[in-house]
C-alpha cells in the first residue's frame, strides 16, 4: 500500500511515490490533450493537493478553492486541467490507486521477512496518524460510490490492481513453500485485503490500531506467517507435557526422551523451515514496506 495521506506523508516503500501515478498519467495521455512537461508538473501538482485535501477533509468539505490554494494554482490554471470537482476527485482516485499498487509491488512481499515487516510498517503507519483519514482509497469508496458510477468503476479497478498485487507476493511465497498447501494465493490477497481496509476503518473511529493489528495478524497467522511464538532459531517447537509435582524427572514406563515430550511434530507458526532465520521485528517508519 503507498498513497497520499493527510499528513502529507506516504504508506508503502518508495521515497518518491509521484513517479507512479506520473506512469499511470501517461497510459491515459490519449484521452486528454497533449501536455508539456511543464503542464505535467502542474497537473500533478494540482492532483497531489487535492489528494492530501480530500484525505484530510473528505470529498464533500473541500472546495475548488482550497484545491487551488493548496497547489499554488490560479482559478484559470486549475479549470485548464479539470472540467470540474468531479473530473478532479476520479484523477485522485487514479493517483492514490496507482501510487498503492506500485508501492505494494515493491513492498517485499514475496519472503516472510517481508511480508511481516510490511505487516509492522502498517501498524506504525497507523499509530503515526491516530487512524486519521483511514484508507485513502477506501475511505473514498464511501463518499462516491452511490454518487458517482464512473468513480466507483475506477476505486473498483484500483482495488482489483491492489488484490492483484498482493497476490504476486503470496504467490512467489507459495511457490518458495510458505504457504500451506492448497492455499490460494489470489483468495489469500482479498482476504488480507479485505482485513486490512476493516482493520483501517475501526482504527479511524476507535483512534486505536488494536484491531488492525488482530485482523492482520489472525490472517498472517493463519497462512503459517505469524511472528507470533516462533522460535529464534526457526525450529519446530515441541508441545509442553504437563507433569504431576514431584514427577519431573520421572517418565512413563517404554518411553524415551523425545517420545515423553512429543507425540508428533506440529508446523512451526511461523511458517518458516527449520534453517531459515526470523529477523527482529521491521524498524518502524514512515513509509510502508520500505521496500
Amino acid at each position: 500500500m503507498g498513497y497520499v495521506t493527510h499528513s502529507g506523508g506516504t504508506w508503502t516503500g518508495l521515497s518518491n511515490p509521484e513517479n507512479w501515478y506520473r506512469g499511470g498519467v501517461e497510459s491515459q495521455a490519449r484521452d486528454r490533450p497533449r501536455l508539456t512537461p511543464k503542464g505535467e508538473r502542474t497537473r500533478s501538482r494540482i492532483v497531489e493537493a487535492a489528494a492530501r485535501l480530500i484525505h484530510e477533509r473528505g470529498v464533500a468539505a473541500t472546495t475548488l478553492d482550497d484545491i487551488r490554494s493548496g497547489a499554488g494554482v490560479s482559478g484559470s490554471q486549475l479549470s485548464h486541467y479539470f472540467a470540474g470537482k468531479d473530473e478532479l476527485v476520479q484523477a485522485v482516485i487514479d493517483y492514490q490507486a496507482g501510487t498503492i499498487t506500485g508501492n505494494q509491488r515493491h513492498a517485499g512481499l514475496g519472503s516472510p521477512e517481508g511480508l511481516r515487516a510490511w505487516r509492522d510498517t502498517v501498524i506504525a503507519q497507523a499509530k503515526s496518524g491516530e487512524g486519521k483519514g483511514g484508507c485513502p482509497l477506501g475511505s473514498l469508496a464511501g463518499q462516491v460510490a452511490e454518487t458517482d458510477a464512473q468513480a466507483r468503476a475506477l476505486i473498483a479497478a484500483g482495488f482489483g490492481q491492489w488484490s492483484a498485487a498482493i497476490s504476486d507476493g503470496l504467490r512467489r511465497l507459495h511457490d518458495a513453500g510458505h504457504l500451506p498447501n492448497g492455499a490460494d494465493p489470489d483468495d489469500l490477497a482479498v482476504t488480507l485485503l479485505a482485513a486490512l481496509q476493516g482493520g483501517l476503518l475501526l482504527a479511524q473511529v476507535q483512534r486505536d490500531t488494536g484491531p488492525l493489528e488482530t485482523a492482520l495478524d489472525t490472517i498472517l497467522e493463519l497462512a503459517r506467517l505469524s511472528r507470533r511464538d516462533a522460535p529464534a532459531d526457526g525450529q519446530i517447537p515441541k508441545p509442553q507435557i504437563p507433569r504431576e509435582p514431584g514427577s519431573s524427572t520421572s517418565r512413563p514406563e517404554g518411553t524415551d526422551s523425545e517420545t515423553a515430550t512429543s507425540q508428533e511434530e506440529i508446523p512451526s507458526p511461523s511458517g518458516l523451515a527449520k534453517d531459515d532465520h526470523v529477523p527482529p521485528a521491521a524498524a518502524q517508519n514512515d513509509q510502508f514496506g520500505a521496500g
